[in-house]
């Protein structure tokens, strides 16, 4: 297809951004419009805070969901609900939608809830998480979901810098092999917050045909809040909550980011801006439109289940699917594709390490092959590094474009991507591909100088954002400055390493702290691990570096095997493999095979800890971490290998 209708708008949004965004702007519904003038349309008077449409008011539940019942839509589904774990399924349309999230908007008025109070939101993937997200953006009020699971001393940080005064959580979350109640997390959290509590009010979902919080458990919870309420029951006697008017630059969410540890580090993203950041994206980038399935294989404690489960999807008048499951073992690697077909989903998003998990449980497609997937168009894959032979397998598999994109919690949806909507651009493996439009990508060297192409620098992004990037961090706004903008004055410094080839494809091989420095030579771990990923037999690598007296650093590889797989030589063909293709300078003759790579529960590999295990450093074990038990497996490997030390 011709990059035409890309290169056209990308050049629109950089060189004409006001008029690019208020053009966007004409698909939201405002209570007051942004009127066409450079003022009203990006407030820059105070750098480098800069605020869009913020003359503007406007509402995310009217635009969310109001708006398409009026349009008479409301029997369009807006939420398919599917959980493979507690083997049940629910369609939820945009008018039943409406009736919940105004009674429970009504719940929360009467709670004394008001624009800018604060909901801490603490539950799994039901559909009463985005009724409480919905319902808070309805009257105004902040929510900051917290993943459902955190332990206590989390939760508890987070009620306490948010200051939040209400708390909607649920009797339970449920995973493959364990039920975790919810209840008496929370109640340790508000006990743990002592004096600082500000919580006056716990609403709690009884999950049916679940564990159920006991009458002790709610007993115990009310001694520290107050206040506890049977949100089903509540909801049914509440009365309806109108909307209420906001400025766009108005606190949508507080979004706390995965591994924080001391002071909390809260993401606030805008309400006006983001709606249409969000809108312009799901035609333009996913290729979407009203009526259409999508499918977010995510969850909404991340940044990607509030964009594209929630927020996204609703506002294009789609159908969103909230998935309570795992890519395996829910229960096994067809789930994915029975979704998929079951529900005629049209675009597919998840992480790139959900599709490792597949290829290594059926690598050979067997499920996929089984499933009536003629609906199915797009795969889009982000959250860490898309290796070539994932993205490979996965054509391979679905027969469909598999799409690589760059962004995070931070900038609230996608900075680097390929566009199902403007035209796919041709496809460079290791790469998302090119800017989107309204990011000005840029690679910088040590001392903030551009860089030519090919040279591995800092990716920073040129001030002001674009709209639905974060306003700041939640009550800390030399932190953001001090974190973002002060080493590279006037850009955004995003944290990742990588290069721009000569077409402007964007090439993300490590966070910045994960370039490894041997004897002199900077080297990706990314790069490491790509070679890596080719071999026939690996599922999954990571590359860390390590401690090494003579030459600074040298390289520790772990690498997981396809089932059924040998380690024999393993070890010795990925050194030949690496010293081949990147050259004797890259060092690697630490090669370790384990059975699983730590992770986050949002499939990002704990790279930062295995470094510190490798070079026998003291470490924290972050709250985001999905089974600690993987590190004493990783510790024991690298203790049998010599590496450490008991």
């Amino acid at each position: 297809m011709s990059a035409e209708p890309y290169e056209k708008q990308y050049r629109e949004s950089i060189e004409h951004p006001t008029a690019f965004w208020h053009a966007q702007a004409q698909a939201i519904d405002w209570f007051s419009p942004p009127e066409n003038s450079q003022a009203a349309l990006l407030d820059a008077s105070e750098p480098p805070f800069y605020r869009w449409f913020p003359d503007a008011t406007c509402n995310m539940c009217v635009n969310a969901v109001d708006r398409h019942v009026l349009a008479g839509h409301g029997d369009r589904v807006a939420f398919y609900y599917e959980s493979p774990i507690t083997e049940s399924r629910r369609s939820i349309t945009y008018a039943e939608l409406l009736a919940d999230v105004a009674r429970m908007a009504g719940v929360l008025v009467a709670q004394g809830v008001t624009k800018g109070d604060r909901v801490i939101i603490y539950m799994p993937m039901i559909p009463d998480v985005a009724v409480a997200m919905l319902a808070c953006a309805r009257i105004g009020a902040v929510h900051s979901v917290v993943f459902g699971g955190f332990a206590p001393k989390e939760l508890s940080t987070r009620i306490a810098h948010a200051g939040a005064t209400v708390v909607v959580t649920a009797s339970c979350g449920v995973e493959p092999n364990r039920t975790i109640p919810y209840v008496p997390i929370v109640t340790a959290a508000l006990q743990l917050t002592g004096d600082t509590n500000t919580v006056q009010t716990v609403i709690v979902k009884q999950r049916e045909g679940q564990v159920t919080a006991s009458a002790a458990d709610l007993s115990a919870l009310q001694a520290v809040c107050g206040a506890v309420l049977d949100m089903d029951s509540a909801i049914a006697a509440a009365k309806p909550a109108d909307a209420v008017a906001v400025e766009s630059t108005h606190p949508l969410y507080v979004l706390y980011t995965s591994g924080t540890t001391g002071e909390p580090k809260g993401v606030v993203r805008d309400t006006g801006g983001h709606m249409v950041a969000l809108k312009w994206t799901m035609s333009a980038v996913f290729g979407l439109e009203p009526g259409d399935v999508m499918f977010t294989a995510s969850d909404v404690g991340w940044v990607v289940g509030h964009s594209y489960i929630v927020y996204a999807p609703l506002l294009h008048g789609c159908s969103s699917v909230l998935f309570e499951g795992k890519p395996v073992g829910t229960p096994d690697a067809g789930v994915f594709w029975r979704t998929i077909a079951h529900y005629k989903v049209k675009t597919f998003f998840t992480a790139p390490t959900a599709f490792r998990a597949l290829k290594r449980a059926d690598p050979e497609g067997e499920f996929a092959r089984g499933a009536d997937l003629s609906s199915f168009q797009y795969l889009f894959l982000a959250g860490e590094r898309s290796d070539t032979d994932t993205i490979k397998w996965a054509e391979a598999i679905t027969k469909v474009p598999v799409i690589d994109h760059w962004w995070q919690t931070e900038t609230g949806w996608p900075m680097v991507a390929n566009f199902a909507g403007l035209g796919l651009l041709p496809i460079k493996y290791g790469s998302p591909s090119r800017a989107v439009p309204g990011w000005d990508v840029r690679i910088l060297d040590a001392d903030g100088a551009e860089l030519p192409p090919d040279s591995m620098g800092e990716i920073v992004v040129k001030l002001p954002l674009p709209p639905g990037a974060l306003l700041t961090l939640w009550k800390a706004d030399q932190r953001y400055i001090d974190t973002y903008t002060s080493h590279f004055p006037g850009y955004y410094r995003s944290g990742d390493a990588g290069y721009m080839d000569s077409d402007g494809y964007l090439y993300v091989m490590a966070r910045t702290d994960d370039v490894i420095n041997v004897a002199g030579h900077r080297l990706s771990t990314g790069a490491l691990e790509e070679v890596l990923g080719s071999h026939p037999k690996i599922a999954e690598s990571a590359v860390v570096g390590m401690d090494d007296a003579l030459k600074g650093q040298l390289p520790c590889a772990f690498v997981c095997l396809k089932l059924g797989q040998s380690a024999d030589n393993i070890a010795k063909e990925c050194v030949a493999a690496v010293r081949e293709q990147i050259g004797a300078v890259a060092a690697l003759k630490t090669v370790i095979v384990v059975e699983r790579l730590p992770k986050t529960r949002s499939g990002k590999i704990l790279r930062g800890v295995m470094a510190k295990m490798a070079s026998g450093k003291s470490y924290n074990v972050p709250p985001t971490i999905d089974d600690p038990q993987i590190l004493e497996e990783i510790h024991a490997q690298l203790v049998a290998h010599g590496i450490i030390t008991e």
